[in-house]
């Protein structure tokens, strides 16, 4: 599933195209998504102005001129394509594109979807953070409200493990499997330890290591695994940056240890990480 660093590599890619522009027609080639589209989902696109897109934890946001706020989720396989005037089709199945939206500059936004766990909704822009998917979410893990005092406060009492409570959207906004592992893998800090036991030093390190993820993973355009590419097709690469994820065997890369990579387990999920050096 694209995590935050893999949406903002697509805000980024579609926002110097799509803001200022109208939306001049509007398609949906199917009733549904993960969930059904809005009512009179296209009749309230059409003819409306992007005014800006901006994200918030893994969800594209693109506020209209009508008030309102299209919210986008990519699920597992969702992507957008630009399509410029008179310019080749994208390299997908386009039994799969599901919305198509044309704007006043005559290019052309394009959503697949081959799984359809991706979905959209419209909601008025003043009560943004009211909305079903966006109400209770944490904070964003690269702005100022995240803390090592915030997790402290979030982990007290916890004997969750960290890896889930890391995973849990109230408490920290965004933040998914791969980034989790790497964060967890640079601070020490093994993905078993119960959150309560976790000291103040070592979440001041964690806090740290989370934000130098992210930023590295947006810097890189992204990771790409499966499915997931930018809105210009190019697909991101901080998979070669990995240090655990998907290395299950593989010797550790911190220097001076001499542990192997291994993978459990967690909530359907697999984490991978050193014993060696994270306690």
């Amino acid at each position: 599933m694209p995590e935050l660093p893999e949406v903002e590599t697509v805000r980024t890619g579609l926002a110097p195209v799509m803001e200022g522009e109208k939306i001049v027609d509007a398609i949906i080639n199917r009733p549904n998504l993960r969930f059904a589209f809005p009512s009179h989902f296209c009749k309230r696109l059409t003819g409306v102005r992007v005014l800006r897109l901006h994200r918030r934890a893994k969800y594209l946001l693109i506020d209209l001129s009508t008030d309102e706020t299209l919210i986008a989720h990519l699920g597992m396989s969702g992507r957008f394509s630009i399509i410029p005037p008179d310019g080749p089709a994208p390299d997908t199945n386009p039994a799969h594109d599901h919305v198509e939206l044309t704007l006043s500059n005559h290019h052309r936004i394009i959503y697949n979807d081959p799984r359809r766990f991706g979905f959209m909704d419209l909601t008025p822009s003043a009560t943004l953070e009211e909305n079903r998917f966006l109400a209770g979410l944490g904070p964003e893990p690269m702005g100022n409200e995240f803390s090592s005092q915030w997790l402290a406060e979030k982990f007290t009492g916890k004997a969750q493990p960290v890896k889930a409570t890391l995973l849990d959207q109230r408490v920290v906004a965004g933040l998914g499997n791969i980034y989790v592992c790497e964060a967890l893998w640079r601070a020490g800090i093994c993905p078993q330890t119960p959150a309560r036991k976790i000291g103040q030093k070592r979440l001041e390190r964690l806090t740290i290591c989370v934000r130098d993820v992210i930023g590295e993973a947006i810097a890189a355009g992204g990771s790409t695994l499966r499915d997931f590419a930018a809105s210009d097709g190019a697909l991101g690469y901080f998979q070669h940056r990995f240090s655990v994820y998907g290395r299950e065997g593989e010797p550790c890369l911190r220097d001076e240890c001499t542990g192997k990579v291994k993978r459990i387990v967690q909530s359907g999920r697999s984490s991978f990480y050193c014993s060696t050096c994270q306690r």
